[in-house]
């Protein structure tokens, strides 16, 4: 299940298909404007109108769904160990990409955790260089 901060119109469209009692023409208009996930929970009822949704009680259901979203993604935390292991492999590995650097080593070969420890590595590494950094540790 994808996160709602990545939310792409179609996800956006199937959720509002899934509110009883809201039209299939909101689904659409959400999914004709492009509305992701992210803009989903900034409408309010002004931005409703502007995507032509008119129907008080259909606002006013909207509103309470988005608010429901709202209050379960505040919830959602993201829980990181702080592993002695998984950081003592990282900060050796740039220790020695630093010494490389200046000449006083030779290159260093990515850090291997062992099987038990590799899915907290990966989670470790890809939650402390987000994006294309985390290849650096991970290859």
């Amino acid at each position: 299940k994808r996160a709602l901060k990545e939310w792409e119109p179609e996800d956006v469209s199937k959720w509002a298909k899934g509110i009883e009692g809201i039209p299939e023409s909101v689904a659409e208009s959400l999914k004709e404007n492009k509305i992701t996930g992210r803009e989903l929970v900034a409408l309010n009822i002004d931005g409703l109108k502007m995507l032509g949704i008119e129907r008080p009680g259909t606002l006013c259901l909207l509103i309470d769904e988005i608010n429901i979203l709202k209050r379960a993604n505040q919830d959602h935390v993201t829980l990181i160990e702080h592993s002695p292991y998984c950081f003592g492999l990282i900060l050796d590995y740039l220790r020695l990409k630093h010494l490389h650097a200046q000449g006083l080593a030779k290159e260093p070969r990515l850090p291997v955790a062992s099987d038990p420890q590799l899915s907290r590595y990966q989670k470790v590494v890809k939650y402390y260089f987000p994006g294309d950094s985390s290849k650096l540790l991970l290859g």
